[in-house]
């Protein structure tokens, strides 16, 4: 998903892990669409930043459903349930532009964000695995 982020969404900072990249860019589109939202007499700039986001809600939808991808089935059908939820929400945001209804959104983001920060913050500070010992013949 690393490269996928990265192309839709410009130059990503150096990160060490997909995750890093994820976390990144929702942290990104979370600040653009709170951006928008403070300028709500720009409604095609809303728009656009709105269609960005949903954009890559659906990149992420195509690497959670690819059959080797190795997050748990439970959590990969949680994080499908809520993109199912932004698609319908941001459908009724186009037809219906109201700042106001950024605030979901954004708050999506930001949170999904933090998880991913914090996994990899929490992965970073586990102790590596030892090797398991030789085993004899």
């Amino acid at each position: 998903m690393l490269k996928n982020v990265a192309q839709a969404y410009g130059k990503a900072p150096s990160a060490e892990t997909p995750a890093q990249t994820e976390a990144w860019a929702l942290s990104t589109m979370a600040r653009r669409l709170a951006d928008a939202k403070e300028k709500p007499e720009d409604v095609d700039g809303m728009l656009a930043v709105v269609r960005l986001n949903w954009r890559l809600w659906t990149i992420l939808q195509a690497e959670l459903v690819a059959p080797d991808h190795p997050m748990p089935v439970e959590l990969r059908s949680n994080l499908l349930n809520l993109s199912n939820f932004i698609d319908k929400h941001t459908v009724g945001l186009l037809a219906e532009p109201k700042p106001e209804k950024l605030d979901v959104l954004i708050n999506i983001n930001r949170q999904i964000a933090g998880g991913l920060y914090d996994s990899v913050s929490q992965q970073a500070k586990a102790p590596a695995a030892e090797p398991p010992p030789p085993q004899s013949a």
